[in-house]
């Protein structure tokens, strides 16, 4: 019985009693409309009935569901932990949730070997227990909230119901409901690494991360090690990374830009349905293969290039990083640009046409300023994109922190560091460990700024073509 009173098996149950609401909805409007000549006599159509009486089997149960998952699991563990042995309740809290965790452990299946304690074993039980319990309870209350909501609304149906104006405001409620789950998911990442880096600002001072000009994050864990004091200079690290993105840039920006103005002014439709479809093929390919790519193709070349040329080329170099990348992100300027120019209306270029421009001062001067915010949108998103790869890098560039403006030797990216502290097991009480997250959040600020530099451009512009 258990295995049947699951919560995935009461989400489908209540689907189709949603699916049955709408429909004993609909059909009690059109029942009750008879009297008054037909459904032109109700205040919305039918289907707003329908919904509506969905609506309210669907909801309330739901938001009974989604608070019952969350609130069960300490229940049941609060009062399978009060049933131990006094020695067991008594214990520290690290070796409590040690305890708390086998249990979970073995409640899940995950300890199938060895001898289990007894102890443990009536635990695993008792949650068990208390589990089915939890469950059968949430199956009886979501599924009566389920149908007294839908009798609720059955009952109130009437032609003069406005329907329609409350099944909009419910999506109105809904929509502002998802919009403030992603503002205020937005708001815990930035807390989150803000608290942090504030950690790690108190153990190295921000002028030293800001200003540093070298990054080596190991620390000495012996009072005799060298060569492991710790350099948190974050200049390095950003050096390498606006290289990198800068090297992509100017590989994808004119190759997109001109691709877009291609297809969109002067390729006719059969070449525009095979070329732009290939272009797009580029940004569905994992970054790893890419990488690859960069590392057994790319930086051979360059590295062979440089030395028929007498020129010493590292083994992996920010030039290789830089160019396999700036392919990859090419389609995000090309795709979007693309859409942008098509969306320019037709009446300006006929204007141009009209006063006597040609179709390439048309596109200069007419076209590509109208569709510059758009433009900028997606350069801003390319952007965004070569900024935050770290596959790449790590293939084709190396992970050497050097501070340097050649393109031709080994640098590390921003978001390469932060993978690098954070792999492994780490304890977040040490300057290594939190500088990942000072680094993110000096990410966030710069992204952040970028941000706001575009949207002026974006703003400008708009308002002069608008």
């Amino acid at each position: 019985m258990g295995a049947v009173l699951t919560p995935f098996n009461l989400i489908f149950v209540l689907l189709l009693f949603s699916a049955a609401g709408f429909y004993l909805g609909k059909r009690q409007a059109l029942s009750v409309s008879q009297a008054e000549g037909g459904p032109a006599a109700l205040h919305s159509r039918p289907t707003y009935y329908g919904t509506l009486t969905s609506l309210w089997c669907a909801i309330p149960a739901l938001i009974v569901f989604s608070l019952w998952m969350i609130i069960e699991p300490d229940v049941i563990i609060k009062l399978v932990v009060s049933q131990l042995p006094l020695e067991i309740q008594t214990l520290p809290a690290d070796r409590l949730n040690l305890i708390i965790n086998d249990i979970g452990n073995l409640v899940n299946g995950n300890i199938v070997s060895g001898k289990v304690d007894a102890v443990m074993q009536m635990a695993a039980d008792h949650y068990h227990h208390l589990r089915g319990i939890s469950h059968a309870a949430l199956w009886v209350i979501v599924l009566v909230m389920a149908m007294g909501g839908t009798l609720a609304v059955w009952k109130l149906i009437s032609p003069d119901l406005q329907a329609r104006n409350h099944v909009e405001k419910v999506v109105q409620v809904l929509l502002i409901g998802c919009s403030t789950v992603a503002i205020l998911t937005t708001i815990g990442i930035v807390l989150s690494v803000f608290y942090e880096a504030l950690r790690f600002f108190k153990m190295i001072p921000l002028t030293d991360f800001l200003f540093g000009l070298e990054w080596s994050p190991q620390m000495a864990i012996r009072a005799d090690q060298v060569g492991s004091s710790g350099a948190f200079g974050a200049i390095p690290v950003f050096t390498g990374t606006l290289m990198v993105s800068a090297i992509a840039m100017l590989v994808a920006v004119p190759i997109g830009l001109m691709s877009a103005i291609y297809l969109s002014e002067y390729a006719n439709r059969r070449i525009r349905a095979v070329v732009k479809p290939l272009l797009e093929i580029l940004a569905g390919i994992p970054t790893v293969v890419y990488g690859f790519f960069a590392a057994l193709v790319v930086a051979p070349l360059i590295r062979n290039a440089g030395a028929n040329l007498g020129i010493s080329v590292s083994s992996e170099s920010a030039l290789a990083a830089g160019l396999v990348m700036g392919v990859m992100i090419i389609p995000f300027v090309s795709s979007l640009s693309d859409d942008v120019i098509n969306a320019v209306p037709q009446s300006l270029r006929d204007g141009a046409y009209g006063l006597g421009s040609t179709h390439s001062e048309t596109i200069r001067q007419v076209v590509i300023p109208a569709a510059l915010p758009g433009i900028v949108g997606g350069v801003l998103l390319a952007v965004s994109r070569a900024i935050g790869e770290t596959m790449i890098v790590v293939m084709a560039a190396g992970l050497s922190a050097n501070l340097t403006a050649n393109p031709l030797k080994t640098v590390t990216t921003v978001t390469v560091q932060i993978v690098t502290l954070l792999v492994g097991d780490q304890e977040f009480d040490s300057p290594k460990t939190l500088a990942a997250f000072a680094l993110g959040l000096l990410l966030f600020v710069v992204t952040l700024i970028l941000n706001v530099i575009a949207l002026y451009v974006v703003r400008k512009y708009r308002e002069q073509y608008e």
